[in-house]
């Protein structure tokens, strides 16, 4: 994460709370990342310096219309202001971090050769939290170069079940025993 990105999202994070707004603004938070992924044109043309500051502010009061939180709103502003729009993701992932940290939240990305049915999510979801002790956000990823299998990521802790796994494990093993 950048700094300005911690810095920023922290400070955000910090007033969120205070007001009572931290779900609010939270959500609105990974919309407003969404679209900025799908339109990078539009990050592109609200940084652009030879575009004036106000006709760039107007654009994002046009196109957000209201539908923001006036604290996430004047955010987005600052960051045009200051030239760091493009850290709005950044900002986002540090809100994010802080809010689960809060929370008792834990994010877990869970890679498959193939998609896991709602049963199956449901079921490795009550496992890792028995072993994290917090709530899980599951993110799922199909990568058929895993064979078969699930690896886990739960923060920064990997879990690897895969075929993919157990084989380099197994090679790495051989390697040992050979030299």
């Amino acid at each position: 994460m950048s700094k300005a990105g911690d810095l920023y999202g922290q400070s955000l994070y910090d007033l969120a709370v205070e007001e009572n707004l931290s779900d609010e603004i939270l959500g609105e938070m990974e919309v407003v990342k969404q679209i900025f992924k799908e339109n990078p044109d539009y990050i592109t043309l609200l940084s652009e310096p030879s575009v004036p500051k106000n006709e760039r502010l107007q654009l994002v009061d046009q196109a957000f219309d209201n539908s923001l939180q006036p604290y996430l709103m004047n955010f987005i502003k600052i960051l045009i202001e200051k030239g760091l729009l493009r850290e709005f993701s950044a900002c986002q992932k540090r809100f994010r971090k802080s809010y689960n940290e809060d929370h008792g939240i834990a994010d877990a990305l869970v890679t498959t050769a193939v998609k896991l049915d709602e049963k199956q999510l449901s079921l490795l979801k009550d496992k890792l939290e028995k072993i994290s002790g917090k709530k899980i956000l599951l993110e799922q990823k199909t990568d058929p170069n895993v064979y078969g299998g699930v690896r886990v990521d739960l923060e920064g802790q990997l879990f690897d079940g895969t075929v993919k796994g157990r084989l380099s494990e197994l090679r790495r093993r051989v390697d040992e025993t050979v030299i």
